[in-house]
């Protein structure tokens, strides 16, 4: 346990440094608890630790986005975006972080990034705005409104799985909390980023005079490729019906992509983020080792520990320990190893499904302290890379933080007044 803890907190502060490539790190944090954790966690546990759905799913879409961005379908958007907010930083953010979050509620939060993400940067080049800040806003709206569903966002996914909860009750016991922390968060961070998002007078004029049609380069390959982006899109929503992965709908639709495509494969290839990719290899390693050694495991004992027993401080304990928790590690995991303990403390207070919102709640908001705690982050972060823009560990760190606290906050006042006081 110690040589995992100990690799994965020196990754983490070297990643904060921002001095070594996050993947490089990663990759090497990986070999490190391989080799020295012990037969606790051998190579076999780190293949099983490595969550394939997750990267079949962000190489689909990478190939599919890469496919389709190609016939400038990406650049219209992005040009009647910036033409329905009439070029007006309120509008824009309003629009695209309100978007990225329904999209995120009822499709995925990372499929929802993979797809937002390329429209900001060629809304923000059209509008000659700094893009950053609308990806990181962008970035915490999808985990928020990931929040409101069972499929939006995978620590929901993971307590589904372990409960008889439908995708009713998700609704109908988050989506409240998150409406209210999405209106106060998106409106502080307009607040916070509004200099930075002054638009000129002459690049408004210029995007509201743009043929937006003239940005589609290659109608044929449109006529071949969007239809199929679009089949995907609806077997996401579609997916947990016909009982089929996330990554099986996204790959999939690469396959049916690149056969109609007159795209060269190499090049699509190509397309694909590689170092996001293996940085994920790397962190799932990391993080598998923690569950494996039983770090992650004390922790959450720890949380039943520190509630004594009583159903106030359960809740509100598991929420902000599984907030914190999610902000260190990662929140897949991280779920998953409370899953046991809340429904420990559940059971012992008669069944009682507020346990299992405070985790949904916990875990979700806590994905946006850190750019490595959730995998839309770490998917914006590496299409912001490829652009030429990154976002480093602590930019992201200084929005995160005080974002991941007062929507903690406002989730322990919503379970407080829902599931306590009335």
């Amino acid at each position: 346990m110690a040589v995992a803890v100990a690799t994965f907190l020196i990754a983490l502060a070297v990643i904060a440094s921002e001095r070594v490539h996050r993947t490089k790190v990663a990759m090497l944090g990986a070999a490190i608890v391989v080799l020295l954790v012990g037969e606790s966690f051998d190579q076999e546990h780190a293949i099983e630790a490595i969550d394939f759905n997750t990267i079949g799913l962000l190489a689909g879409m990478m190939i599919l986005v890469y496919i389709t961005q190609q016939t400038g379908i990406y650049d219209y958007i992005a040009v009647r975006a910036g033409q329905l907010s009439r070029g007006r930083p309120f509008l824009v953010v309003l629009y695209m972080a309100g978007t990225t979050a329904l999209l995120s509620a009822f499709l995925d939060n990372l499929t929802t990034i993979l797809l937002v993400v390329p429209v900001t940067f060629l809304l923000a080049d059209a509008l000659d705005i700094d893009p950053i800040p609308l990806v990181i806003i962008e970035v915490i709206a999808s985990n928020i409104g990931g929040t409101a569903t069972l499929i939006g966002d995978p620590p929901n996914i993971i307590i589904a799985g372990a409960t008889d909860l439908s995708f009713n009750a998700f609704i109908v016991n988050l989506a409240p909390a998150v409406v209210i922390t999405l209106a106060v968060v998106i409106g502080c961070l307009y607040l916070v980023f509004r200099s930075r998002l002054r638009v000129e007078e002459r690049n408004r004029e210029a995007v509201m005079q743009l043929d937006a049609r003239a940005s589609i380069r290659d109608w044929d390959e449109l006529r071949r490729t969007v239809p199929v982006l679009l089949g995907t899109i609806i077997a996401f929503f579609a997916h947990q019906t016909l009982h089929i992965e996330p990554a099986t709908v996204g790959l999939t639709g690469a396959a049916i992509a690149l056969l109609v495509t007159r795209l060269d494969l190499e090049e699509v290839l190509s397309g694909i983020e590689w170092p996001t990719l293996f940085f994920f290899l790397g962190l799932f390693v990391m993080v598998g080792a923690l569950e494996a050694t039983g770090a992650i495991g004390e922790v959450a004992q720890a949380a039943e520990d520190l509630t004594g027993g009583d159903r106030t401080a359960e809740l509100m304990g598991t929420i902000w320990i599984a907030g914190i928790g999610s902000a260190i590690v990662d929140n897949i995991p991280f779920t998953t190893a409370m899953i046991p303990v809340v429904a420990e403390l559940q059971q012992g207070n008669g069944g009682d499904d507020a346990y299992w919102w405070a985790l949904a709640l916990g875990a979700c908001f806590g994905g946006n302290a850190t750019i490595i705690a959730a995998a839309a982050n770490v998917a914006a972060a590496g299409l912001a890379e490829r652009a030429g823009r990154p976002i480093g560990f602590i930019r992201f760190l200084a929005v995160g933080v005080p974002v991941t606290l007062a929507s903690l906050v406002i989730a322990t006042a919503y379970i407080a007044v829902r599931y306590i006081v009335l």
